[in-house]
């Protein structure tokens, strides 16, 4: 399991995700691609996208996020099958229903269970393979409303809020470990995920949050904001009175 960071198989974790897929391609060309998805035997058409720029090859498996007691079967399965994990893209998540989720406890349980909880579950599994392989890279993706939660999406804010600290103190217990941690934060991305919603300022596309992720693993980095200039306002946003913050929208 000598993989070397940058090399070896790809596996997306949300084999349906618009980013996930936009990494994927990026990544591909020359390189085996495993996409882990719920009704994995429906993932035809991604399976040609990605083999179509240059994949060696691409597999799919069956993958349930919720489910978290078959994660660490699964991935030390596909290990193994695959002589180790070059890349681990995990892109799974659910934006759920805000005024569902304040009326309802089940619904806000199960949106912070995929997009916190199962995420923990994921990155304790892989983070252990690619620590004992020795190499290997870590995709996480936060998102700015986990930096200060907003009244208006505080639910999914928190998951993400917590992720953000998960996978922030993972990447420094994994530091010298020869695994690379790329925590990456976005503001609104347009895609799938957010139709039918008013893009907010400064948002990016699948596409652009895919090539920052690729820039950051290529450069080494640990954390990125997509775009950039969300740095500054990541600091600007945790100096606006609570007065004021409680009205902003998500």
């Amino acid at each position: 399991m000598g993989t070397q960071t940058g090399d070896g198989p790809v596996l997306v974790l949300g084999g349906r995700s618009e980013i996930g897929l936009e990494v994927a391609r990026r990544l591909a060309p020359g390189r085996v691609v495993v996409l882990a998805a719920r009704r994995a035997e429906a993932l035809t058409a991604e399976v040609e996208q990605i083999r179509a720029v240059g994949a060696t090859a691409v597999h799919t498996v069956e993958f349930d996020a919720d489910d978290t007691a078959a994660h660490a079967p699964l991935l030390e399965k596909i290990a193994a099958e695959h002589g180790g994990i070059g890349t681990a893209v995990l892109a799974f998540g659910v934006l759920g229903d805000q005024a569902r989720a304040e009326q309802d406890p089940a619904h806000a349980v199960a949106v912070v269970h995929t997009d916190y909880v199962a995420q923990v579950s994921v990155l304790t599994t892989v983070a252990n393979l690619l620590r004992a392989q020795g190499s290997g890279q870590i995709v996480v993706f936060g998102s700015i409303a986990g930096v200060r939660v907003r009244r208006a999406n505080y639910v999914y804010g928190s998951a993400k809020a917590g992720l953000d600290g998960f996978a922030s103190g993972l990447g420094d217990a994994l530091h010298g470990t020869g695994v690379q941690l790329l925590l990456v934060r976005p503001g609104f991305v347009i895609g799938r995920m957010t139709t039918g919603m008013d893009p907010a300022p400064m948002s990016s596309t699948p596409g652009q949050v895919a090539d920052a992720v690729v820039r950051g693993l290529r450069n080494g980095a640990t954390r990125v904001a997509v775009p950039g200039r969300l740095v500054l306002m990541f600091v600007v946003m945790r100096l606006v009175p609570r007065a004021v913050w409680r009205r902003m929208p998500r």
